[in-house]
């Protein structure tokens, strides 16, 4: 039996190369689409989700029964802690780049930013999204895969 991801398509080598925080945000402001990942019953729990980048804070939109919506409403304090992470990898020649925020998730409560925010991030599925979860980075990694060069000989 094989499975079509069993192997790779293209078995070239690759290299891994860091990215500032700077090109890392930059990057992650390219896509739309990311994963917040945080705990839920001492377990982590990870949900797509479709962001928006402001000013350097990562925001999702949410609605009242979803996880992370009680979760942030139950932080005290900074917030609750999540990684947030996006990516942008070819599948066949799986280069490209991947970005991980950590930092402190909590809920807007402002009337006038969840308005602003509820216009620039439209929801992907068919549910309403009456709230938004801004993300403060306090760790911004990344790394670019690119194809490795020649070895010396």
């Amino acid at each position: 039996m094989s499975l079509d991801n069993a192997e790779p398509s293209v078995s070239r080598p690759r290299r891994s190369i860091a990215l500032d925080s700077a090109e890392a945000l930059r990057l992650l402001g390219s896509v739309s689409l990311g994963r917040i990942v945080f705990t839920r019953y001492a377990l982590p729990t990870i949900r797509p989700v479709n962001h928006v980048l402001d000013g350097g804070d990562v925001v999702i939109r949410t609605h009242e029964g979803a996880a992370m919506t009680s979760r942030t409403r139950q932080a005290g304090g900074p917030g609750v802690v999540v990684a947030y992470e996006a990516d942008a990898i070819d599948p066949v020649t799986h280069l490209g780049w991947s970005v991980v925020v950590t930092g402190y998730a909590h809920l807007v409560t402002d009337t006038d930013e969840l308005a602003r925010y509820r216009r620039l991030l439209r929801p992907w599925v068919e549910q309403s999204m009456d709230y938004a979860v801004r993300i403060r980075p306090d760790l911004i990694t990344g790394v670019r895969l690119t194809a490795a060069g020649r070895p010396a000989a």
